[in-house]
């Protein structure tokens, strides 16, 4: 457990520096602008490409893998978007973000860096399928969801369009898009573009993770929501839970393939869910805790998530 202490302590110490900073400096909200263009259009796309670019590419068109992960993750989106909307009360909205909440994980930002750290290279296709396509089928969710709610005003051809453009526009899936079609293709890439790649794929992680720090500085805890009790143990460990049993039940994946996928089930609730609530105007303030508290406590999880893997508690093939 040491071991995997001293593994974690330089990835959440980078979160913890950025708390830090952004409490002493007292910037502003809008200061982070910047920085979050540069992680989400140069840094993180740089290191998607390169994971990818560098694959072959019977591994990446694994679709029974991302059908697999995709479905556990909605298992749990589910579950949550049900106690909040027929055990609570709660109307589409709310219930929607709730269940985003339990289901969302940090896997932009938190997730590359993490398992690449922990797992090593063999992670990186996996993560990057999942990275592209949870991100996808949850920008599609999300409009869906809050047009059924009433608080999408758009057409349906409208929406349907914005949707499409968002998806398929998004730098993380044009990444990997590009770096697909380099290796269906065998495009070579030029020495000094190779270089510049490297470059900004270095500095995504530490970028994402001390903008993290930023973030949750900037959105301080006022109170803690009822709904936390259940929603933050979904996320920490339901969910990680949830996607081990269905990809270590099918039996077909590859050990490090089940490891990172359940590694960035594990991860705490994404800032992009209260993008998501601010954006449509509900579950913003409870959104916010969420994600700082999930993140806290993720600390301690997800450090028993990775012993748990490491030290082979769970055989990653239930039916062998």
């Amino acid at each position: 457990m040491l071991e995997i202490l001293a593994l974690l302590f330089p990835f959440f110490g980078l979160i913890l520096i950025g708390y830090v900073a952004a409490r002493v400096t007292g910037q502003q909200a809008e200061a982070l602008g910047w920085m979050n263009t540069f992680i989400i259009y140069a840094a993180l796309p740089a290191l998607f490409f390169k994971l990818v670019s560098k694959t072959p590419l019977k591994d990446l068109t694994r679709i029974d893998f991302i059908v697999s992960d995709i479905a556990a993750t909605y298992l749990v989106f589910l579950l949550l978007y049900g106690i909040g909307r027929w055990m609570r009360g709660n109307g589409v909205a709310d219930s929607t973000i709730q269940a985003f909440a339990g289901a969302y994980g940090n896997i932009g930002y938190m997730g590359p860096g993490l398992a690449l750290l922990a797992l090593g290279e063999r992670a990186a296709v996996p993560v990057a399928l999942i990275v592209c396509f949870e991100n996808a089928m949850h920008f599609i969710v999300a409009p869906a969801m809050m047009a059924v709610a009433g608080g999408e005003k758009r057409s349906l051809p409208h929406l349907a369009a914005d949707v499409s453009r968002k998806v398929m526009l998004h730098p993380f899936i044009l990444s990997c898009m590009a770096g697909f079609v380099a290796v269906a293709l065998h495009v070579p890439v030029p020495a000094p573009v190779q270089q510049l790649i490297d470059v900004l794929a270095a500095a995504a992680a530490p970028c994402a993770l001390f903008a993290m720090g930023v973030t949750l500085a900037l959105r301080p805890l006022k109170r803690v929501p009822a709904e936390i009790c259940y929603i933050v143990p979904v996320k920490l460990v339901l969910h990680p839970l949830v996607v081990y049993l269905v990809l270590a039940g099918i039996g077909r994946f590859e050990p490090v393939w089940v490891e990172s996928a359940v590694l960035l089930a594990a991860l705490p609730t994404a800032a992009n869910v209260f993008v998501i609530g601010q954006q449509y105007g509900t579950w913003q303030e409870r959104a916010s805790a969420t994600i700082l508290i999930s993140t806290v406590l993720s600390v301690a999880s997800v450090a028993l998530v990775l012993y748990a893997l490491r030290s082979g508690a769970f055989p990653l093939q239930l039916f062998p």
